[in-house]
């Protein structure tokens, strides 16, 4: 046998010792590996993003709900350094800036009690409503949503800080 092997190694043409001799382990993907890849991505898109697209209006009512909590905060941070709400007359602003009309503050917060140092507007670009004395509290915040008018169904329902869950 070893002659015979032998003898066929003698025979080999040059280039077949560059394919016998090289080495058995070749960094990089193949064709087929990349195809495969690419194809799972496509269907992980296509389950993922229509779920997350179709939400846009449902992100819009979140993000009012937080804006609400937040400024909620604030109110609680205003009570706190002096003794009441703001009155409906002076409104939000009176996070931002000291009030000037009313009851005057007398302790306010140099810098305000709001983050940017302005009063939000809801994600669909209307001012937050807010009155106290509330109807239903000490105060009452309430995005008019999607239509921007009292009341409303689904879309178009208000969100209010009595509403929130606790």
């Amino acid at each position: 046998m070893k002659k015979v092997s032998s003898f066929f190694r003698a025979a080999k043409p040059r280039f077949m010792k560059f394919w016998t001799k090289r080495p058995r382990f070749h960094p990089g993907f193949t064709l087929i590996e990349l195809m495969v890849v690419i194809v799972i991505l496509g269907i992980l898109a296509g389950l993922i993003i229509p779920r997350i697209m179709g939400r846009p209006e449902e992100a819009r009512r979140m993000k009012a709900r937080i804006q609400l909590e937040s400024i909620e905060t604030a109110l609680k941070l205003y009570k706190l350094d002096n003794g009441s709400y703001p009155t409906t007359e002076q409104g939000l602003q009176a996070l931002v800036e000291g009030p000037e009309v009313g009851e005057l503050a007398r302790h306010w917060r140099k810098g305000g009690y709001l983050e940017k140092g302005k009063v939000p507007k809801d994600p669909w670009g209307n001012e937050f409503v807010y009155l106290s004395p509330g109807v239903n509290s000490d105060f009452d915040l309430i995005s008019y949503a999607k239509d921007g008018q009292p009341g409303g169904e689904d879309e178009n329902a208000d969100i209010n800080n009595w509403e929130l869950e606790e």
